[in-house]
């Protein structure tokens, strides 16, 4: 199908963006890399009379080393994400995310901050930006401010990001040294994932010191594994100690039924996959 009619804005500072997205209010849509959005408008889904082009604003683009984090322009490229060395060695769960996102073609056009403004549950990247407890930087007439990852899913297809607001960049804290491991589970290769885990996990020894667990498509937003968290401290890197605790990965979801799975299916795997994901990424 054909996108109804719009009028197209390509400001080149996130201040003349802001401007523009306070002039057009709800008749306005952010366009990032386009993934997402494009074909909502297709399908005539959404019909906003003005399409704000963030693509010709370079300032929100790129990956820099901040200290204790890395930050993550929100116009970057998943497929500048996918082979930068920074979050290679500091992130390396967003590393391996992205890898599994899409297909090359979808990775060279969509966007980090793009994907992640958007919300779907069923996305790669929420699950590992709650894992990583991201601070994500979001911009508007007030001027800037940080809301931590566990506050910025708030529900199906809707963040923390205001109407006239902008998220401008994500600030990744520095787990050099953890273990981690993305594990997504799919009939068809590039397809969402039926449900996916994201888990990063520091080791003192053979023991699990600490374990961060990020779950895909478990709920209306990417959710924390926080039981199988708290039960795999202290326990050995063996099947049989992070068996238990993968046991309660599907504690207070709420997944959903549909023509790739049950509500029920979801839940057992969600616990098979927190099981694999801890187990390799402890090294085990």
């Amino acid at each position: 199908m054909i996108p109804a009619q719009f009028d197209y804005l390509a400001p080149t500072t996130v201040e003349e963006a802001l401007a523009a997205l306070g002039e057009h209010g709800d008749d306005a849509k952010i366009l990032a890399g386009g993934q997402s959005l494009l074909p909502v408008l297709r399908m005539r889904l959404n019909a906003p009379e003005v399409v704000i082009d963030l693509g010709k604003i370079d300032s929100l683009r790129g990956i820099r080393d901040d200290g204790d984090a890395i930050v993550i322009g929100a116009m970057t490229q998943h497929s500048v994400v996918e082979h930068d060395p920074l979050v290679e060695e500091h992130a390396g769960l967003i590393h391996q995310a992205v890898e599994h996102l899409a297909d090359v073609q979808i990775r060279h056009r969509g966007t980090f901050g793009g994907a992640l403004a958007h919300a779907d549950p069923a996305g790669d990247l929420g699950a590992p930006a709650l894992a990583l407890g991201a601070q994500f930087v979001i911009q508007g007439p007030g001027g800037t401010r940080t809301v931590e990852a566990d506050d910025f899913f708030v529900d199906l297809f809707e963040t923390a990001i205001g109407e006239d607001e902008i998220l401008v960049a994500v600030r990744v804290p520095k787990h050099t040294g953890w273990g981690s491991c993305y594990e997504k589970f799919v009939r068809v290769a590039h397809q969402w994932p039926i449900v996916a885990v994201a888990a990063t996990v520091k080791m003192e020894g053979g023991t699990i010191a600490e374990a961060r667990i990020g779950l895909t498509n478990m709920g209306n937003t990417a959710l924390r594994a926080r039981a199988s968290e708290a039960a795999l401290v202290g326990q050995p890197a063996t099947e049989e100690g992070v068996a238990a605790a993968a046991a309660l990965a599907a504690e207070g979801t709420h997944p959903p039924s549909d023509l790739n799975g049950e509500s029920a299916y979801r839940k057992h795997l969600a616990t098979v996959l927190v099981r694999r994901a801890v187990l390799n990424a402890a090294g085990a």
